[in-house]
């Protein structure tokens, strides 16, 4: 067996903790979880998604994202309603309350991303986004 120190999954782990300490944060400062916060990313790039394709998308178990969508929804920031051609699926939208909390979020994260991307240089960091893009497609190929 490998040494702990040489864990793959357990340095995945500390490398996204790392990552996640430098947002958390703004997203604590506003009240959203890092779940959350995927989720009005995702839908403010796709405008509206099924849960289905949105759980996807945020690498959210359904479960789980039934929960966030229920808290958001009350809160004003998502809206769901189900799908007029297949009421099994349910939609999910971003309201004005939830584009004007991620124009909120979003200019201070990406200070933090330029942040990180100057402590660990461009080339590393572009480096390690097309090598982290590289395993999660070799190990999905190899399901």
């Amino acid at each position: 067996m490998r040494e702990l120190n040489q864990s793959l999954p357990l340095k995945l782990l500390k490398a996204r903790e790392a990552v996640m300490d430098e947002f958390r944060p703004v997203l604590n400062a506003n009240g959203v979880t890092e779940q959350q916060w995927r989720v009005i990313r995702a839908l403010v790039e796709a405008e509206a998604m099924d849960a289905g394709q949105l759980a996807r998308a945020v690498n959210l178990r359904m479960p789980s994202l039934s929960r966030i969508i229920r808290d958001l929804d009350e809160r004003g920031i998502i809206s769901k309603a189900r799908s007029p051609t297949d009421r099994r699926l349910v939609n999910v939208t971003l309201t004005d309350d939830g584009r004007a909390l991620f124009e909120a979020i979003a200019p201070r994260q990406e200070k933090r991303y330029k942040a990180i991307e100057e402590r660990v240089g461009p080339a590393f960091y572009r480096s390690l986004m097309a090598d982290l893009d590289k395993l999660i497609d070799s190990l999905r190929v190899a399901e």
